[in-house]
């Protein structure tokens, strides 16, 4: 038996912040000196890098499992289920509820019990909990789904992935452009068509790559020590990716016994676009191959990075159609893989 997405939702904020909105910002360097660059300049080398135009940050009133809720309840549309059947729900973020102009994370209760009042779910054996796991959230949550229904604890889950990263940024960081809202969720069952998840991979790397993300204060030296922001050693990132995540593919892909040539979609965390395309590209030379131009679909250049929410919501577009000259067909393997905070890194071959 394997397990297999039967419906998807998603939610996307109505808030566009484009890159010309950062004009007015005031970066600097870690020293909390200016950066000696325009405006002009530091997001024009940006747009370049991350591929990112604009993201969407969630409106004011909207938490993040408000916005966990409206996507789940997309999911449950899709799969056409009572949500009264639902055994796990299971919620990746990494920053809890934070409201707009509080400076704290909100997590008791646990964001999935949250979603699970919100959708009203009375079965006390739909059991709800959080998982912290970097942007790689939602795909370790769906496996493990793919655990509890394989070993007989679960017949059916919902698998989330929220965040609401513009309210943990810091403004004098240029990095903060990266970052995103956004949510994304899928419900997840058994099947025996073959059709589902093939094979898996995961793995923590945690002794010098431990702090490649952290929470650190501002670089204005003005603002409160105390309140801290999501903080990033970009460079090193960038290279334990492309370094570690080209391999997590191909062990992932080898043990599903197909080959690089059946691979039809590769839905990558999208954190970066310069990043995601050499990975990819060092995922094929692995195979002496090259891929092909649309095998990477991308939303990273209108959504931003929304890390967790990501991949979920990359999916949810690619069924529902809306992104354009994508699709999905019965039949077709998909690679799912993500990076982030941990460092932790997963990928998933998938039979669609």
């Amino acid at each position: 038996m394997n397990i297999k997405i039967i419906g998807s939702g998603s939610y996307i904020p109505k808030l566009k912040v484009k890159n010309e909105d950062f004009i007015g910002y005031e970066f600097l360097n870690e020293e909390g000196q200016p950066l000696g660059h325009s405006n002009e300049t530091i997001i024009g080398k940006f747009k370049n890098i991350t591929g990112i135009a604009e993201r969407r940050y969630a409106e004011d009133h909207l938490t993040t499992s408000d916005i966990a809720a409206i996507a789940a309840q997309g999911a449950i549309d899709s799969a056409n289920i009572d949500a009264e059947t639902i055994d796990y729900i299971i919620l990746a973020h990494n920053f809890g509820d934070v409201k707009k102009g509080t400076i704290q994370s909100d997590t008791v209760p646990s964001l999935a019990t949250r979603v699970k009042n919100k959708l009203q779910i009375k079965n006390p054996r739909c059991v709800a909990y959080d998982i912290l796991f970097g942007c790689p959230g939602w795909i370790e949550g769906v496996l493990q789904a793919n655990a509890f229904i394989k070993s007989g604890m679960a017949k059916r889950c919902l698998v989330i992935g929220a965040e609401t990263l513009s309210r943990v940024v810091d403004p004098h960081d240029r990095d903060s452009m990266i970052y995103s809202d956004g949510a994304g969720a899928t419900i997840v069952e058994g099947t025996m068509d073959g059709s589902g998840i093939l094979a898996h991979e995961s793995a923590t790397y945690a002794m010098e790559e431990a702090a490649f993300l952290f929470f650190g204060s501002s670089y204005n030296t003005q603002h409160d020590r105390d309140v801290k922001y999501i903080k990033m050693h970009g460079r090193k990132i960038y290279e334990f990716a492309l370094t570690h995540v080209p391999h997590a593919m191909k062990n992932c892909l080898d043990k599903s016994g197909y080959d690089i040539s059946d691979v039809k979609k590769i839905l990558i965390h999208q954190a970066n676009e310069k990043m995601d395309e050499a990975i990819v590209n060092r995922f094929y030379k692995l195979y002496d191959k090259v891929p092909s131009k649309d095998v990477m679909p991308m939303s990273i250049h209108r959504l931003g990075n929304s890390s967790v929410a990501t991949v979920p919501t990359l999916y949810n577009l690619m069924v529902t159609g809306q992104l354009e000259n994508q699709s999905l067909n019965p039949g077709d393997i998909i690679l799912f893989a993500s990076v982030g905070a941990g460092m932790n890194i997963n990928a998933i071959t998938y039979k669609y």
